[in-house]
């Protein structure tokens, strides 16, 4: 059998997913057999009820003592979900021995990082060897960071705006090699360890930076961008420099006074034309 514990963020509902087809790729049932996957939605006010339980048992077509194990082992999976702060808890495969016992075979575990101050013995477990060592760097930085396939690198501040960037330099008919959210806060600090994550992608092209000045001011970023440029040094690829919000000219006029190779916008449209431009070259 196939379960697992997962959040459904359509309804903010943690729903329990289960299947008899176990031990394959759950996506391949989904795609192909979608009518044996079965769903059962929790009510967070009241949590996992017995009947649910149930008939998760019922469904996956056991009976007697079996029927009787799999509730507790539903139970026992759920709570062991709830109680981690986990946001997906996976069981593949969940078999039946003959004498009608319940095992957990594999495993597969994604905590909340943003519920790991809850779990410090959880997170004193991590082990940085085992992870990218770019995602790694990132993290240390406070970045979010994705690396994708492209040749446009991203460095935006905002989740929002940075799904927008991506989609404009498809438009300019390049396609972005990064998801980088520097957040809210970004200083030349921040901007620095950006462009070095960035630079070790080989097949990054050219660099976009977005940046909406709200909280903060545009000519800050853009004395960031100069720090962080000056300290790296030579820059192998174009940036293109797109701030809009507070103090957005001054921002402008101190890039282009600069000297740096650095072409800066104000539009994004400006920004989408650069890149198109710096990609023809």
């Amino acid at each position: 059998f196939y379960v697992s514990v997962l959040l459904n963020r359509a309804t903010g509902r943690n729903i329990i997913m289960y299947s008899t087809e176990g031990g394959m790729d759950i996506e391949e049932v989904a795609e192909h057999t979608p009518h044996l996957i079965f769903k059962e939605e929790i009510d967070p006010k009241v949590g996992l009820q017995g009947f649910q339980a149930r008939k998760i048992a019922f469904n996956l077509g056991l009976t007697g003592a079996a029927h009787k194990e799999m509730v507790k082992f539903v139970a026992a999976l759920y709570k062991a979900y709830d109680s981690t702060d986990s946001a997906m808890f996976e069981i593949n495969p969940v078999l039946k021995t003959s004498d009608d016992k319940i095992i957990a075979v594999d495993a597969k575990v994604d905590l909340d990082e943003n519920a790991l101050y809850r779990h410090p013995d959880y997170a004193a477990m991590r082990d940085k060897l085992e992870e990218d060592p770019t995602d790694v760097e990132a993290s240390e930085s406070n970045l979010n960071y994705v690396k994708l396939d492209g040749n446009v690198g991203c460095m935006v501040n905002g989740a929002g705006l940075a799904m927008a960037t991506m989609d404009i330099i498809k438009l300019a008919g390049g396609e972005p090699a990064n998801f980088l959210d520097v957040g809210g806060t970004a200083n030349a600090t921040t901007v620095k360890a950006g462009f070095n994550i960035i630079l070790k992608d080989p097949n990054v092209k050219a660099i976009l930076i977005n940046i909406f000045g709200g909280i903060v001011r545009c000519d800050r970023v853009a004395q960031g961008v100069i720090d962080a440029y000056q300290e790296i040094g030579d820059i192998r690829v174009p940036i293109i420099v797109r701030l809009q919000g507070t103090n957005a000219e001054e921002a402008k006029k101190l890039i282009d006074e600069s000297g740096l190779k650095v072409y800066s916008a104000i539009l994004l449209k400006e920004a989408a034309d650069l890149v198109e431009e710096v990609l023809a070259k």
